[in-house]
């Protein structure tokens, strides 16, 4: 492979990672273009993650093996069969040399190579593999993980100058990645509460159009508990806005927690005393005995007094949904009403007519609420 091809391979896996809009999307971007700049027909990206001792495998790209998923959810590998990525890698660093990349083949070791090889040479023969190149990634000083790419056995095996050329690969792909890691942190920060660390409300207005638009396809159960933390001015003006914060702190802890009980819900503060749960699957029921225990918790919090919730969920009735504001605003009407009738548990908006008729109601008139523009 001359000079020029290589060029045009590392400016094309740079654009590729920098075109990236998610860490999936990086993930196999780096893979992808390793595999293809190296004329291999497999690759895959893994994470060293040091705290579980294990090489966990991010993405796999090409000609996959049965059982290789393109993005595994448990693919993983105790990192004590692949001494290399810590012991060699290591060594290597203190004699002040560099985290270069190495061939194995289904042969056994490969002139130059780590000496560790037992693992992958039988991970080779299993997959019908006649040799590999291992690249590690170096991401931040420290072993992030590595790069790995392979051909079919019949295929000339990797040599001396594709290992160095995966190093250079491993070198772009460090960038990309350091580059996706503070895209995800800005990312992150755009849809995150500071005070509580919850989601935002951009968060759960995104996250709710997305559940809406899946009620429809397929009809999930989709279900909003909007709360309103009671008392928060007392405590501001008595206590200071300190404690006030606290308060709020330790709430949203209790939201977190209420909202693990139920699978893949979204726990958020939607600004000031106003927090909210997304859930997404669970059936009304089930949403509703969560709401009561989290009253029951906040019931609790000192020196608060409660919280006020109101729940909309599509497994009630009540009525069209023409978009999701008008579950925000039945989500929402239904909290007024508790918080109007002190309810020490939920009120749900299927389940109460004088809800669907507030939230219907045009804005300002008789004693509803103007409910925010956003929800109406």
């Amino acid at each position: 492979m001359g000079d020029d091809v290589r060029l045009r391979a590392v400016v094309t896996l740079a654009q590729a990672m920098a075109s990236a809009h998610s860490p999936r999307a990086s993930w196999r971007a780096a893979a992808r273009g390793a595999c293809d700049a190296l004329g291999g027909s497999f690759g895959a990206l893994s994470v060293w993650e040091r705290e579980l001792g294990r090489l966990r495998v991010l993405a796999n790209v090409g000609e996959r093996a049965d059982g290789e998923e393109e993005f595994p959810e448990a693919e993983t590998y105790p990192v004590n069969h692949f001494p290399e990525i810590t012991e060699f890698l290591h060594e290597r660093w203190a004699s002040g040399g560099e985290p270069n990349a190495w061939v194995e083949t289904s042969e056994g070791p490969a002139e130059g190579s780590a000496g560790y090889c037992h693992q992958r040479v039988a991970a080779l023969r299993k997959r019908g593999r006649g040799s590999c190149v291992v690249a590690p990634i170096v991401l931040h000083g420290r072993a992030w993980g590595e790069l790995y790419v392979a051909r079919p056995i019949g295929v000339a095996v990797f040599d001396r100058a594709d290992a160095d050329f995966a190093t250079v690969l491993a070198a772009v792909v460090a960038a990309g990645l350091a580059q996706s890691e503070r895209l995800e942190e800005v990312r992150k920060l755009a849809f995150t509460d500071p005070l509580t660390g919850l989601a935002n409300r951009r968060a759960v207005d995104s996250g709710l159009d997305r559940a809406v638009e899946r009620f429809r396809a397929d009809g999930t159960v989709v279900s909003l508990v909007v709360c309103d933390l009671n008392g928060l001015k007392r405590v501001n003006d008595t206590h200071g806005h300190a404690v006030g914060d606290r308060l709020l702190e330790r709430f949203g802890s209790v939201l977190s927690v209420c909202g693990a009980m139920l699978p893949g819900t979204l726990a958020a503060r939607l600004g000031g005393d106003e927090f909210c749960l997304l859930s997404v699957g669970p059936g009304t029921d089930e949403v509703i005995r969560v709401a009561e225990q989290l009253c029951v918790r906040a019931g609790r919090l000192e020196p608060g007094e409660g919280v006020a919730c109101g729940i909309a969920s599509t497994g009630d009735p009540i009525g069209p949904l023409p978009s999701a504001r008008r579950l925000f605003r039945l989500a929402d009407a239904a909290q007024y009403r508790a918080k109007a009738a002190r309810s020490a548990k939920p009120v749900v908006a299927g389940r109460d007519g004088a809800v669907l008729r507030l939230a219907d109601a045009p804005p300002g008139s008789g004693d509803r609420r103007r409910l925010r523009g956003k929800r109406g």
